[in-house]
């Protein structure tokens, strides 16, 4: 994706954000695109966070890097690309290639405030510079805020009150009454306000639905990946809260609570009325059952399995769920258990005992 700035440019409206601190090397140096270090080419921005990296970036001569202070104090001799100094690289590389190197959806070819062949209802209120791509449905009293991008085929139910800058992928349902705050963005094939899942038993055991009635909140910041399923609360809400991030292929149920910058990665699966507290991570297939609360600043590794409440802040694994040091022991014995097993089995035959059956 070409750009047309230059690094002048870019320090004047980093700098001050504290993003970048330093520069070494001409303010004048022309940029043309943002690139990874292995194609990376002159004209390009790249982001160096290993030392290993810099052999590959002086063969192949991009115009500006930006790297950590310590990285840099190696750097002794004068180079032939400027150098952009970042307390945090991995932040700068969010920041800036969001704002010089971003999807432009411009390009969709869909830039009219609404497509003739999407249906919308005619007391729905969609601020004009809200583009509505073909296809799309949008309900009766459907608030929409400034800046957002509807794409083809969503389906956006009554009364569903969403913010400024929020861009829904294609195929996406927000059921009746939910609401978005500003700056979300919802993945393709994802169910927001689905129903949730609760029923009652009668003595033969068959089930009758619970009506499900709330809504889904989901608050400033908020992203979801593709495919993923919120339920809307039996009463009330489920809430996501500020900054959280979910990946792609998770399912979250009624009356759910989760916290502020949560990073909530694939196939995690949250059962209802548990709380989540803020800036909790979980790996890949993580489970939590049903009331569970999660205090803020846990991480869970290794699909974790959660069936009790966890009260102190730390990094937890497995199921039964357990302290991650305690669960990299207990790994460590599994491992060696046929083995020691094996032994155990030669000392038995050798003193002549009968084992067990």
């Amino acid at each position: 994706m070409s750009l047309q700035t230059t690094v002048a440019e870019i320090l004047a409206e980093f700098q001050p954000k504290e993003v970048l601190v330093e520069l070494d090397g001409d303010s004048t140096t022309p940029i043309t695109g943002i690139s990874a270090v292995e194609t990376c080419k002159p004209g390009d921005l790249v982001f160096v966070d290993k030392s290993e990296y810099l052999e590959q970036v002086r063969a192949r001569r991009p115009s500006a890097i930006v790297t950590s202070p310590a990285i840099k104090s190696t750097l002794k001799e004068r180079q032939n690309f400027a150098i952009f100094v970042a307390p945090n690289v991995a932040l700068a590389h969010a920041l800036l290639k969001k704002r010089y190197a971003d999807r432009d959806f411009s390009r969709s070819g869909w830039s009219i405030s609404i497509h003739p062949s999407a249906v919308v209802h005619e007391t729905a209120r969609i601020e004009p510079s809200t583009v509505v791509e073909p296809r799309a449905v949008i309900g009766k009293n459907v608030q929409i805020g400034k800046n957002g991008r509807i794409m083809s085929g969503v389906v956006i139910e009554n009364d569903v009150k969403i913010g400024d800058n929020v861009i829904v992928h294609p195929n996406v349902v927000i059921g009746y009454s939910c609401q978005l705050g500003n700056d979300v963005e919802i993945g393709a094939g994802t169910i927001i306000g689905s129903e949730g899942f609760g029923f009652a038993q009668d003595k033969k055991r068959r089930s009758y639905p619970i009506p499900q009635t709330g809504i889904v909140v989901l608050e400033d910041r908020v992203r979801l990946g593709a495919n993923n399923c919120i339920d809307r609360a039996a009463y009330h809400e489920t809430r996501i809260g500020e900054g959280t991030k979910l990946d792609n292929l998770c399912h979250v149920a009624h009356n759910v609570q989760v916290g502020k910058d949560c990073l909530l990665t694939a196939q995690l699966c949250v059962a209802g009325s548990t709380k989540i507290g803020n800036r909790v991570i979980t790996s890949g297939q993580t489970g939590i059952l049903d009331h569970m609360n999660i205090c803020d600043d846990v991480v869970l590794l290794h699909r974790a399995g959660v069936t009790k409440d966890i009260e102190k802040p730390g990094v937890y694994a497995g199921l039964p769920l357990l302290p991650l040091a305690e669960y990299m022991k207990n790994a460590v014995v599994i491992r060696g258990a046929a083995d020691m097993r094996k032994r155990l089995l030669r000392i038995e035959k050798k003193l002549d005992i009968t084992p067990e059956a």
